[in-house]
This record gives structure tokens, C-alpha cells and sequence, in this order.
């Protein structure tokens, strides 16, 4: 067997928050330059294509990260990496942490498994719980990676995470750290449903047709499979999301505003733009989450089970 055994003793819902979020943190990590990538190819072709950009053209996700790094910086790979780790340890603590949780509290008394509304029905509302508690953290996180900064001598318009919480507060009104909460509630009952579902049924079919132990290989065909799902399904929704969270006030009435002059003014493929970056993002999170889930609930239980055993 590849990595940790499991216990005996199933993970408890403290260990499994603890650990979803710390996995995701460690995801992130790794991962965030294409979500930044992401971001810029999905505002690109927006009225944002404003002066600051107007001379940058982002073509592909390798010409994306070498344009950045080249303009602005290879920091810039990482504009707000530390919102980015603030929603991962509020946002996927939840979303994911909970789901198991969620998912039994749904299912009917003597049943012995879980339906696939039951499953859907639980990510949608972890994922709705989590989009709730963490909004503010979602939208300073796309403001840094949407702003461009063209060279050293160029101001920045937050000088730190902190300050753009105050800033966006004090501009927009409290409720401007809950901008595009609708559609990202959407987005990532979406996406959670996508991830946490395929997942789940995935390595329970590979491990009961006895295809695979409960071990890496498993854990990771079914984490690349929920990534591929997530990204096909979530990828329009995201798009709305992402230009109407850094849209000025006044651009867009309402998300169904922003998404009908997206597909007036560029057509339906623009809600497929940045899909490439979306997927490689997608796909290796999900593998670096759900593999680094799977081994910090199976070493959390066997140390909270050797502490308690001293006493």
C-alpha cells in the first residue's frame, strides 16, 4: 500500500475540517500562478481591457504566466496568495470537511449507502455554507490577481490584504466584500457537487469492484476525474464570477446583466475562456488536495488515537 494505512477508527469531523483545510492551503501553494492565469485570460476581452492592459495581450496559459512575469514581475504569479490561503482555510474547511458529515445528516435512517441526490444535495450545501463565510476572502483574492501592475514605478491600489478588506469596505459599502456572492454560490455548489461527488462514487466504485485499494493510485484517478468534471461544468459560471466580482460599481446591474453582455458582446465562447488554465488548475489541485486529504485524516486520527491511548 502507497502512503498511510487508514485507521480503524473513521476520521472525526474535527479532524476532517482540520485536515481539508490545511490540504487545500498546500494546493493552493503549488497551484495558484494558474489560477492567476486563469483569471487574466477571463477578463481579457472585457471593456477592462482598459489602459493598463491595453498593450498586453494574453494568449494561452504559458504566455499568460511568461507575460506577467516578464511585465509586471514573477511576484506577480502570486497577487493575493494571502487571500487566497485565508479562503482555502475557511472555504474548503467547510465545503469539504463537512460534506461526509452533511451527506449522513441527508441520508434516511437504515440505508446503506448514500444516493446520488443524497451526495448532490450535500455539496451543494457545504458548498453554498462555504461561499456564505468566505465571500469576502474570494474577492479581495480575484482583485489582486486581476490588477495589473506595470513596473516598478506603478502604484498599487491596496497596499496589503488587510488594507484592501478596509478599502473595498469603506468604497463599496460593506456589501462590496459580498460581491458576486449569487453567482458564486452557484459556481461552487457547481463545482462542489462536481469534485466531491465524482470523487466520492469514483473511489467507491474503483475500491467495491475491487480495482483498486483504498490507497494513492485510487485517490488519484479520483481526484483527476473530479477535477475534469468540475472544470467542464463550472467554467461559464466562473467567468460570470470572476468579471463581475472585479467589474467597477456601475458596469453590471446584476450577474445575469454581466452574463448577457458577455455572450452579446463576445459570443458564447467567452464563458469557456481560460478553460485550459481552469482544467490544469483544477485537475492538479484536486490531486494535490484529495491525495495530501486523505493522508492528513489517516495521520490526525493515528496521532489524536496515540495521544489519547498515553493518557
Amino acid at each position: 500500500m502507497v502512503g498511510l494505512k487508514p485507521t480503524d477508527t473513521p476520521p472525526t469531523t474535527a479532524v476532517k475540517v482540520l485536515g481539508a483545510g490545511t490540504a487545500a492551503c498546500f494546493a493552493d501553494l503549488l497551484t495558484f500562478p494558474l489560477d492567476t492565469a486563469k483569471v487574466r485570460l477571463q477578463i481579457q476581452g472585457e471593456s477592462q481591457a482598459e489602459q493598463a492592459i491595453q498593450n498586453v495581450r494574453y494568449r494561452g496559459v504559458l504566455g499568460t504566466l511568461l507575460t506577467m512575469a516578464k511585465t509586471e514581475g514573477p511576484a506577480s504569479l502570486y497577487n493575493g496568495l494571502v487571500a487566497g490561503l485565508q479562503r482555502q482555510m475557511s472555504f474548503a474547511s467547510i465545503r469539504i470537511g463537512l460534506y461526509d458529515s452533511v451527506k449522513q445528516f441527508y441520508t434516511p435512517k437504515g440505508a446503506e449507502n448514500s444516493s446520488i441526490m443524497i451526495r448532490i444535495l450535500a455539496g451543494c450545501t457545504t458548498g453554498a455554507m462555504a461561499v456564505s463565510c468566505a465571500q469576502p476572502t474570494d474577492v479581495v483574492k480575484v482583485r489582486f490577481q486581476a490588477s495589473v501592475r506595470m513596473g516598478p514605478g506603478t502604484s498599487r491600489k491596496y497596499n496589503g490584504t488587510m488594507d484592501a478588506y478596509r478599502t473595498i469596505a469603506r468604497e463599496e459599502g460593506i456589501r462590496g466584500l459580498w460581491k458576486g456572492t449569487l453567482p458564486n454560490i452557484t459556481r461552487n455548489a457547481i463545482v462542489n457537487c462536481a469534485e466531491m461527488v465524482t470523487y466520492d462514487m469514483i473511489k467507491e466504485a474503483l475500491i467495491d469492484h475491487h480495482l483498486m485499494t483504498d490507497n494513492f493510485p485510487c485517490h488519484f484517478v479520483s481526484a483527476f476525474a473530479a477535477g475534469f468534471c468540475a472544470t467542464v461544468v463550472a467554467n461559464p459560471v466562473d467567468v460570470v464570477k470572476t468579471r463581475y466580482i472585479n467589474a467597477p460599481p456601475g458596469r453590471y446591474g446584476s450577474t445575469l446583466d454581466c452574463m448577457l453582455k458577455t455572450l452579446r458582446l463576445e459570443g458564447p465562447t467567452a464563458f469557456y475562456k481560460g478553460f485550459t488554465p481552469s482544467f490544469l488548475r483544477l485537475g492538479s489541485w484536486n490531486v494535490m488536495m484529495f491525495v495530501t486529504y486523505e493522508q492528513l485524516k489517516r495521520a490526525l486520527m493515528k496521532l489524536q488515537m496515540s495521544w489519547e491511548s498515553s493518557f
